[in-house]
């Protein structure tokens, strides 16, 4: 897609990337830990109860994806014209309806598929904990990159002959707003996260900007093209990795009554790497099992990427090298601070299925985007240079 023409006129498209697909960590990914919880604690087995659950909690994330792919839009375009000095007033419209349209049906979809997977996978007597968050990571990527790149494709041929397109567009979702605050608002279970769910959301998605600006920056330099086709891979597999665990603590620490009560009621200091990774603790066990999925998951990616000749860089070893490193580097940090972070919200009273998934993706995705630009930088600084670069 980086090629396309709207990549190559709009470049603060690649800055909305991180953050939109990030809204999968905010919006779907704790849809679908707080449902599991839900789920596993009997709060969904009569239909009355599994219906409100439903409706409140599409509401709220329509509410939210509107809101987010705004503020991620004006992101964007404050982070494009920043560096440049550049503004142009078509662009800035362009990004707000593409960012705002890919946010509300990415996650309507995203968000129906989630219920589906964890009405089934409660049926069948698998952990939804287990299966929602890896499902809504992994389509969330595919289907918002899918949608942000045809939607801002097709607004962008409509800027020549319709201009009007773009805040008729943006107009649109924006005025469903009040629809989806009514709705949310009449439902106990998400009343509380539609008045204070919003600071995780909004301060995960300046965090992924951020990682989207490293991205742009990066890919607008010929001789770094090449790492647009990773960031998403490297990104997916630490959010997948870190949302699985930080879901799974969360509903063990749900077992054992409200946030503030039982196991981690003090407020955690940070944990020293052995009790993390080390310990005989259930928690302990999956941290090592999920660190342990990283270098087969990423070869086989890697192979994927290059049988597909998608990408533009050899995969030579020192590539892989480094390439591994930094997946390696970045999972083990993300697992490490879920450990403490989920800990920390339960003893302050916060529910951590609402407020520590967004922070961890995001902080996956800024820390994947910097150790991979970091790599292809060091790559080039010592002559691991490709020819094909760019072509």
């Amino acid at each position: 897609l980086q090629h396309w023409d709207v990549f190559k006129q709009v470049t603060e498209v690649f800055i909305l990337v991180p953050a939109l697909l990030g809204l999968k960590g905010n919006l779907e990914m704790t849809l679908a830990s707080r449902l599991s919880t839900a789920a596993n604690i009997g709060q969904m087995d009569s239909h009355k109860e599994l219906w409100k659950m439903i409706t409140g909690n599409m509401a709220l994330i329509q509410v939210q994806a509107t809101v987010v792919g705004f503020l991620a839009s004006i992101a964007a375009v404050v982070f494009g014209w920043i560096p440049d000095g550049h503004f142009s007033m078509d662009h800035a419209v362009l990004l707000c309806a593409s960012s705002v349209a890919t946010a509300f049906i990415a996650s309507l979809v995203l968000g129906m598929i989630m219920i589906g997977v964890i009405i089934g996978s409660k049926k069948m007597g698998i952990n939804p904990d287990n299966v929602a968050t890896p499902i809504a990571a992994s389509l969330g990527d595919l289907i918002t990159l899918a949608l942000l790149s045809g939607i801002s494709w097709g607004l962008y041929k409509e800027l020549e002959s319709r201009a009007y397109v773009n805040p008729l567009v943006c107009a649109f979702f924006l005025s469903l707003l009040p629809i989806w605050i009514i709705i949310a608002r009449r439902n106990s279970a998400t009343r509380e996260v539609l008045y204070s769910g919003w600071e995780p959301v909004i301060i995960a998605m300046a965090i992924s900007s951020v990682g989207g600006l490293i991205l742009d920056r990066t890919v607008s330099d010929p001789n770094f093209a090449g790492m647009a086709v990773f960031t998403p891979v490297i990104n997916g597999v630490g959010g997948n990795l870190v949302a699985v665990q930080a879901s799974r603590i969360s509903t063990y620490l749900h077992m054992s009554g409200e946030p503030g009560e039982g196991p981690g009621t003090a407020p955690r200091k940070c944990p020293s790497p052995c009790s993390t990774f080390c310990s005989s603790d259930v928690n302990s066990r999956s941290a090592r099992v999920l660190f342990l999925l990283v270098v087969p998951g990423h070869l086989v990616f890697l192979y994927t990427i290059h049988s597909m000749q998608g990408g533009h860089t050899t995969l030579t070893l020192i590539f892989i090298v480094f390439y591994m490193t930094a997946a390696l580097l970045q999972v083990l940090i993300l697992l490490y601070i879920a450990d403490w972070m989920v800990h920390w919200m339960w003893g302050r009273h916060l529910d951590p299925d609402n407020f520590s998934i967004p922070y961890l993706t995001a902080l996956g995705d800024l820390i994947g985007t910097g150790l991979l630009a970091l790599s292809f930088h060091v790559l080039w600084l010592i002559g691991d240079r490709d020819s094909d670069v760019g072509d």
